[in-house]
């Protein structure tokens, strides 16, 4: 029988468990957070900066249905600037981005400026305090998984991202996640 969790992965943590190389840079795992079987295996990624839902499963199946572009992932994304309309209705058709040193455009997407989320995941490290300039929040949508394609995304019009917090997969959300960081579900639909 296969297992499936939601987790929280935090700011500062590597995608993974564990490393067959000796840790000479004291990179964080999430081993050194969460207790699952050997055969998980995550499904996605999230960089080590970013942070939020990350699903994790004992089924290979399931991991290939879940990347698909069928399923929806959600972020919410802290900005340097203000992000324009003009920006948000470029991002919502679709830009191009820099994947594997090739140009590729993206898929149109579902992206709007938002307020301030009022429940953040706790973060140890703060982004930046306000004498930096301003900042402002946005969500996206998107059904891809480029490497980085969110901050690329932003980037490419013109407003570097700061904080990225991965909400939503599908129907997973990140607020039903305990305070323990974990949840195992029976099913991911």
């Amino acid at each position: 029988m296969h297992r499936h969790f939601l987790i929280h992965k935090p700011y500062g943590y590597i995608s993974q468990f564990t490393s067959a190389e000796k840790n000479a840079h004291k990179k964080k795992f999430l081993g050194d957070l969460y207790v699952v079987p050997k055969e998980t295996m995550a499904i996605g990624r999230l960089d080590e900066p970013s942070e939020g839902l990350l699903l994790l499963t004992t089924d290979g199946m399931e991991s290939e249905r879940v990347r698909s572009k069928k399923v929806e992932k959600e972020y919410h994304v802290q900005l340097d600037g203000i992000i324009t309309e003009t920006a948000i209705n470029l991002l919502k058709e679709g830009v191009l981005i820099g994947v594997e040193k090739e140009k590729y455009q993206t898929l149109p997407c579902v992206a709007k400026k938002i307020e301030t989320p009022v429940k953040l995941p706790h973060r140890a490290k703060t982004v930046r305090d306000d004498r930096h300039g301003p900042t402002s929040w946005a969500s996206i949508t998107i059904t891809e998984g480029k490497f980085r394609q969110v901050r690329k995304m932003f980037s490419a019009v013109g407003y570097p991202v700061l904080r990225l917090i991965r909400v939503r997969i599908g129907n997973m959300h990140l607020d039903q996640i305990p305070e323990t960081g974990i949840l195992e579900v029976e099913s991911f639909t």
